[in-house]
């Protein structure tokens, strides 16, 4: 397993990820990454995490604006057939540890309060995150925003 830098190249592998994962839909992808893989000043982080040279997943966080030293961690996907293999807590360690060598103090990740979505909790527990808020109704009724929160320091 191998976690580096998000490259053009992986787009179409990540849209398989996406698809499977169904996370958003993977038509917004290259839109999404454009900045980072264009802008060398670009302030996103857009992580691929590598098995057997092929890109099974990815991590992408952005500084919170108005906010010092705090980032968010806006998607992390694996390929359904990749999952409980690493990869995904490889590559938060990965991001968490970028973020801490340069300084930065903390992580959020959001996601949803439906039973869908209790895999993806107990992954952020299991990965040292606890739960900070949870928002009612915020994606739609009956479907709360959980924030988790780590400290990278």
């Amino acid at each position: 397993m191998r976690i580096r830098p998000t490259l053009p190249d992986d787009i179409a592998a990540l849209q398989v990820v996406l698809n499977e994962t169904e996370l958003f839909p993977s038509e917004m992808l290259p839109d999404m990454v454009g900045n980072f893989l264009s802008d060398e000043e670009s302030s996103d982080i857009w992580l691929t995490c590598e098995a057997k040279g092929k890109p099974v997943g990815f991590c992408y966080a952005v500084p919170e604006e108005l906010a010092e030293g705090a980032w968010n961690m806006l998607a992390v996907a694996v390929l359904p057939s990749e999952q409980g293999g690493g990869c995904g807590g490889a590559i938060v360690k990965h991001l968490e540890t970028a973020l801490r060598e340069c300084g930065q103090r903390i992580l959020i990740a959001d996601t949803s309060g439906t039973d869908d979505f209790a895999p993806t909790r107990n992954f952020y527990r299991k990965n040292g995150y606890s739960e900070e808020a949870r928002i009612r109704d915020f994606w739609a009724a009956g479907d709360d925003k959980v924030v988790f929160w780590k400290s990278l320091s």
